[in-house]
């Protein structure tokens, strides 16, 4: 016996196939509007990376590096890092808030797939990368930074972190959803934060800490990120760094977001 799909049922199967991508391309574009709309959303993506930058360089440089050219040197690709990680934490504290205000209610009576809230909420918040790395650049430049590789490495350094920051932004979704207010998903995330981008290299070489410091430092997915960012814009090993940062992104991503839809279905 044979089955043949109508025309009609073969469109009906095209568009659930493709429905999720197109819902979540919408909500990813409201999630978009929202933020250009109240653009002081941004601060902590536009001016907190060059607050830190201008404190870094001119109270720990002469003492670090013996001048501030070079230790803006050392420190800019990791800052880099550390801005956009933390920039992903609005993620979680917006989509709690989201669902705080109802307005996933309104998402669970609409027939879409119930992870499509979940991701639109997550790439549209991909502009907050796009905007620290652009204000990095631009106080590096000022500053003095110079890219010792190319623009294409430097480019790619930044394509890394994102990609990380997208995975890892998967974790403060799952906060956002079991967490029962705004105040507790950002309490969270930094708690979760401080010790994957302080217990680095960023501010100082690994070889000044102390030994127990150092073993962390070398198992932190984070440390590989911004070696592997340091390697791609001033010269040095880049592969394995970069192989264990998508090897932990593939990883997070493949634990926290099948778990994050699961809780928001759960909540629902």
């Amino acid at each position: 016996m044979t089955l043949t799909l109508t025309p009609t049922a073969v469109a009906a199967t095209r568009e659930r196939r493709f429905g999720l991508v197109r819902h979540s391309l919408a909500l990813a574009r409201r999630s978009l509007v929202k933020t250009l709309r109240t653009p002081e959303q941004l601060l902590d993506v536009t001016l907190q990376p060059i607050i830190f930058v201008l404190i870094y360089v001119f109270l720990l440089g002469g003492a670090v590096a013996g001048n501030t050219h070079d230790y803006l040197q050392f420190l800019l690709p990791a800052i880099m890092v550390q801005t956009v990680l933390f920039g992903g934490m609005a993620t979680g504290v917006n989509l709690n808030t989201d669902i705080s205000k109802g307005v996933f209610d309104r998402f669970r009576s609409l027939p879409i797939g119930r992870s499509a809230p979940l991701i639109g909420s997550v790439l549209g918040d991909l502009i907050r990368y796009v905007v620290a790395i652009a204000s990095l650049s631009v106080i590096g430049a000022i500053m003095g930074f110079r890219i010792q590789t190319s623009l294409p490495s430097a480019i790619l350094a930044g394509l890394l972190t994102i990609v990380f920051a997208f995975c890892l932004s998967w974790v403060f979704v799952l906060v956002g959803v079991v967490m029962r207010g705004a105040g507790g998903v950002q309490g969270t995330a930094f708690l979760l934060l401080f010790p994957l981008t302080f217990g680095t290299s960023m501010i100082t070489p690994k070889e000044t800490l102390p030994g127990w410091l150092q073993a962390w430092v070398e198992v932190n997915p984070v440390s590989h990120l911004m070696e592997a960012a340091r390697g791609l814009m001033l010269g040095g090993p880049v592969a394995s760094h970069a192989v264990w940062a998508l090897v932990w992104s593939a990883g997070m991503l493949a634990v926290f977001a099948p778990l994050a839809v699961r809780a928001y279905r759960r909540r629902a």
